[in-house]
Parts: structure tokens; sequence; C-alpha cells
């Protein structure tokens, strides 16, 4: 008399939870990137809390777009390629930003840059920066 495997009886049951709890991961961070996103675009912020660079890959934003309040241009950050954590917050990303216009014409490293949003692709002509919500003309 044979008896069924661990592996038989409970197989199907915990790969489709596994699954599921994937999924459901994945939606959350989306949610939490959007929020984030759209705290950014209607408030100008405040950054914090903010999505972790996990979180944000997780969820298919894979660039930080960055405005410098120096000479008003918009940039994007791939963040795959961000030496720091998975675990690291968006927003401490803030303070290692440099625009590099403004550093070369002033010769030295110049921070006036904000945390703009999440993005899914870079700035093109096709995909425009994104524009603060209230007030702007």
């Amino acid at each position: 008399m044979g008896t069924k495997s661990r592996e038989t009886i409970y197989g199907g049951s915990v790969q489709a939870a596994a699954e599921r709890a994937k999924e459901v991961r994945t939606e959350a961070d989306r949610l939490t990137c959007e929020a984030w996103n759209k705290r950014m675009l209607a408030f100008k912020g405040p950054a914090q809390p903010s999505p972790t660079l996990g979180d944000a890959l997780n969820a298919g934003y894979h660039y930080l777009e960055v405005r410098c309040l120096g000479c008003d241009t918009n940039q994007t950050v791939a963040l795959d390629i961000v030496r720091r954590p998975k675990a690291t917050p968006v927003h401490e990303l803030e303070r290692y930003m440099r625009c590099k216009d403004c550093s070369e014409l002033r010769g030295y490293p110049y921070k006036r840059n904000h945390l703009v949003a999440l993005r899914r692709t870079k700035i093109s002509a096709s995909d425009p920066p994104s524009h603060w919500w209230p007030g702007e003309r």
C-alpha cells in the first residue's frame, strides 16, 4: 500500500499561494508608488515617506524624475544602476543629486535638485517631463 508524498498533496496549493503573494506584492508596490507620485505632483512633497528602490523597481518604475531649481531642467535617473541597497527609500537619493549643467557652469558640485516623480520611461519628445498640478502655467 503506497502513500502520497507531501509534494503531491500540498505542492499545487503552495505554488498557487506563492504566485498569488507575488501578484499582491507587485500590486501593493504599484499603489505605493502611485500614491507617492500623486503626493509629489499635487503638493510638491513631502518626499517622506517614500517607497524603497526595490518597491519602485518591482512596480515597474525604473526612473526617477529630478528637477533642477537652478536652471529649471528636468532629468531622469535610472534606478537600476543606483549603487544603494534596494531597501533605501527614494527620498534619500535627493541629497546625492547634482545638476551637471549647473556644476559645470560654477566649477563645483552644485545641488539645487528637487524630486518630482517616479517614471516608467525616460523623458523624451513623446513622453515629456511631469508638471506640477496646482498653479503650473
